[in-house]
C-alpha cells in the first residue's frame, strides 16, 4: 500500500497525518511489517493507540496524551521500534485558525495541560493573549489536543524547515 496517496482521500497533507506511533524507527518499513496484531493498541497505558487507515495502529489525541511509558513498543513482536533512550518522534503542536484566542475570546485549556509548559500565552494590544508553542519544550505528547474545545490542535510530524520557521 502506498501511504503517500492515502491523503488524496482526506483534507489533511501528509505533513499534518497523526504520528503513527513514538520510537518508530522508519515509517516506510512500520508499513511494510506491522502485522497489525493489535497488541501496542492492547499495552496503551492511556488507550489513545487505535486502529488507523487500513488497520494499523495510529495515535489519536482526542481522548487523552501519551505518557512515553514505552509499552507499546514493548509488546510489538516485530523490530520496528527505536530503543527507549531514542527520542520518541519528532512530532509538535501546531494551533489553527479555530482556536478561540484568535477569535478574540479568552481560552487557555491548552496552556493549562501541557505539562512542559511548551504553550505560553503572549498579551496583544487589543486583543486577549496569543498562544505559542515553543517547539524546544513541545514533546508532542498530545495532552493539549483533548482539552482544546474548537479542536484547533493538531500533533503532527514536523520538518526541521517547520520547526526553524516557528521559531
Amino acid at each position: 500500500m502506498d501511504r503517500t496517496r492515502r491523503h488524496l482521500f482526506h483534507r489533511t497533507t501528509p505533513q499534518e497525518q497523526p504520528p503513527a506511533l513514538p520510537w518508530i524507527q522508519d515509517l516506510t518499513a512500520f508499513f511494510e511489517h506491522c502485522v497489525r496484531c493489535s497488541q501496542c493498541i492492547d499495552a496503551c497505558e492511556t488507550q489513545i493507540i487505535v486502529h488507523g487507515d487500513g488497520g494499523f495502529p495510529q495515535v489519536d489525541f482526542h481522548t487523552g496524551e501519551c505518557t512515553f511509558c514505552y509499552q507499546c513498543a514493548a509488546a510489538c513482536p516485530e523490530k520496528l521500534f527505536l530503543p527507549e533512550t531514542a527520542s520518541p518522534w519528532n512530532a509538535k503542536a501546531t494551533v489553527s485558525a479555530k482556536c478561540l484566542a484568535q477569535q478574540n475570546v479568552e481560552c487557555r485549556s491548552c496552556h493549562d495541560s501541557c505539562e512542559p509548559a511548551a504553550i505560553q500565552f503572549r498579551l496583544q494590544p487589543g486583543k486577549v493573549a496569543q498562544p505559542q508553542i515553543n517547539p524546544e519544550l513541545c514533546n508532542g505528547c498530545g495532552a493539549c489536543v483533548a482539552g482544546c474545545p474548537t479542536q484547533a490542535i493538531t500533533v503532527c510530524h514536523q520538518t526541521q524547515d517547520v520547526i526553524q520557521d516557528a521559531m
